[in-house]
């Protein structure tokens, strides 16, 4: 059966939160957390995002089936799970590394990207900040990060911010889960 395999890449905070909802999407095949947008030269390193000076956003790259979810519904599901109004920010995270941006990979996802946040903006009680851009050069975050949910659930952070962020999620898009 052929796949008609596409890449999405978006930050929203913190990419283990993100990471873990979209990994439970029907037609989502792989999700990478990473790293991207930056000037620092050379491959970044956690602790150097953390510090706010490579300029690099943490985010995860999609590689879905276009035929089973689109583009669009990703988006819109993105923009539902995150604060997309709060700039260089996410709940108790600060820093430009959690910002909201989303990196088209061509000019057909920047168009759709920019509609999306258009025709969402009402449902905001503040301004979207969300940064659509090209993406430059994505990297893979470290090993320890990737799945890092599904190893590390019981953890403070996961169990007090992304159990419950899941759990949201999962109610408002059970049609959309695997």
């Amino acid at each position: 059966m052929n796949k008609n395999l596409q890449l999405a890449t978006f930050g929203g905070g913190c990419f283990w939160c993100t990471e873990a909802m979209f990994r439970e999407l029907k037609g989502v095949e792989k999700v990478v957390s990473g790293y991207s947008g930056g000037n620092a030269p050379g491959k970044p390193t956690y602790r150097e995002v953390c510090s706010g000076l490579t300029g690099h956003a943490e985010v995860v790259q999609l590689t879905f089936d276009a035929d089973v979810i689109s583009y669009n519904d990703i988006l819109v599901i993105f923009m539902a799970t995150h604060d997309p109004t709060t700039l260089n920010r996410q709940g108790a995270d600060v820093g430009t590394q959690y910002r909201s941006v989303i990196y088209y990979h061509d000019e057909a996802q920047k168009q759709v990207a920019e509609t999306v946040v258009k025709e969402l903006a009402d449902y905001f009680d503040d301004p979207i900040v969300t940064e659509i851009a090209p993406l430059g050069i994505f990297y893979d975050a470290e090993d320890y990060h990737q799945d890092y949910y599904k190893n590390n659930s019981k953890q403070g952070y996961c169990n007090a911010v992304i159990t419950p962020k899941l759990a949201k999620f999962r109610k408002l898009y059970v049609e959309k889960l695997k």
